[in-house]
């Protein structure tokens, strides 16, 4: 997926905010003063988890990232229509995971941001098709038809037991699984240094279906 707000370029975090996001300690607040406290803990989380998975060396990213495309083709059918992403700032690299689908007759897409607040896009991709910068110029398909996936496969800053995923901030992720007619199945996919205990999930979060990690397959509940 493109991503919603760039990372800082300070990773550090301070201490946790766990006591500030306590259920009790948020009844007093007002619905706004709790939602700007949840999204400040978001950001010090956010970065916390940025840095820890781009501290990961680079070959032990790619052992994940190979673990993980093995689940992938235990859950995606071969013929199907995925949305997936062109990894960033330590992301884990599916690349050729998505070459080989493509090669065994699957297609593949990459999501094109198309204006603020809007849902993303996918635009069909193929190996050596003509490429682009699209927004933080991470590359997209330079042309080529638009698509609706089957399944979406997103990554993860972070991801809590219910299936919750903690992405960069800009909601570009649940608008566009709000806005299919039909939601494809949506799997999040990242190494296990991003599991918390709760995203704090707000009314505009939207549960994965599946979560592939390392540590293995975490099913919604």
């Amino acid at each position: 997926m493109p991503h919603d707000d760039p990372p800082p370029d300070d990773p550090a975090s301070p201490t946790c905010y766990a006591r500030e996001l306590d259920e009790a300690w948020l009844k007093p607040l007002s619905p706004e003063e709790r939602a700007r406290q949840v999204a400040q803990w978001r950001r010090e989380e956010r970065a916390r988890l940025v840095a820890l998975r781009v501290a990961r060396p680079a070959e032990e990213r790619q052992a994940i990232a190979d673990q993980v495309g093995r689940e992938l083709d235990r859950l995606i059918a071969p013929d199907a229509v995925v949305g997936l992403y062109w990894p960033f700032r330590g992301e884990l690299d599916l690349r050729p995971w998505m070459r080989d689908f493509v090669g065994k007759g699957g297609r593949a897409a990459l999501p094109v941001v198309v204006a603020k607040d809007q849902p993303l896009v996918f635009r069909a991709w193929t190996p050596g098709c003509r490429m682009s910068h699209g927004v933080w110029k991470i590359p997209i398909p330079a042309q080529g038809p638009e698509v609706v996936p089957d399944v979406v496969v997103a990554p993860l800053v972070g991801h809590d037991p219910n299936c919750y995923r903690l992405g960069y901030g800009g909601g570009f992720f649940d608008r566009t699984l709000a806005a299919f007619a039909e939601k494809p199945l949506a799997i999040g996919v990242g190494d296990g240094s991003g599991a918390i205990a709760s995203i704090f999930p707000q009314a505009h979060d939207i549960p994965m279906d599946v979560i592939v990690t390392e540590a293995g397959r975490q099913d919604r509940r």
